[in-house]
């Protein structure tokens, strides 16, 4: 019985480092995380943009006069009452639709847009999305070094004139 016993925990240690070294992380060079971080920079890039849109929409909408009056109607949004209350239009309800509809299409059209890049061979390819998520779980480290290198990224699209915020 003992020597069952041995040979089950023997059998159970070496498929248990078989199983790790399967896991191992593949060695993630440096143009794989600048191509990487190229892509995470490009997608925060294309969200600020987004943001920017809708901001100016809310400023520029004639209907609904600026973001004062978007965030009282948003504050009454849902409730008849209190739209009823601040005397909303239907032209103004069909602005801040419009305005809703933009901001609910965000998330899927940055998801679509990001998806599009990691799927693209020349700009980073899903191999090499995948073998950098899985190298950054397993070491901090190359997270902190490619968190550095969309830093710089996003640096160098500022002094370049191409920020958003500006």
């Amino acid at each position: 019985m003992k020597k069952v016993f041995v040979l089950l925990f023997l059998m159970l240690g070496f498929v248990s480092v078989k199983s790790m070294a399967q896991d191992e992380v593949e060695e993630v060079t440096d143009e794989e995380i600048m191509k990487f971080a190229a892509m995470e920079e490009a997608v925060a890039f294309y969200l600020q943009e987004k943001q920017g849109q809708l901001v100016e929409m809310i400023k520029t909408d004639e209907t609904i006069g600026g973001a004062g009056r978007y965030n009282e109607i948003k504050a009454a949004w849902g409730n008849e009452d209190k739209l009823a209350e601040i005397k909303i239009t239907d032209a103004e309800k069909e602005a801040f639709q419009k305005i809703q509809d933009f901001m609910n299409s965000l998330g899927e059209d940055v998801k679509n847009y990001k998806v599009e890049l990691i799927m693209d061979a020349d700009v980073l390819g899903a191999a090499t999305y995948n073998k950098i998520t899985k190298a950054m779980s397993a070491d901090p480290s190359l997270k902190e070094k490619v968190d550095s290198q969309i830093t710089q990224l996003k640096e160098k699209r500022a002094a370049d004139g191409d920020d958003v915020t500006e």
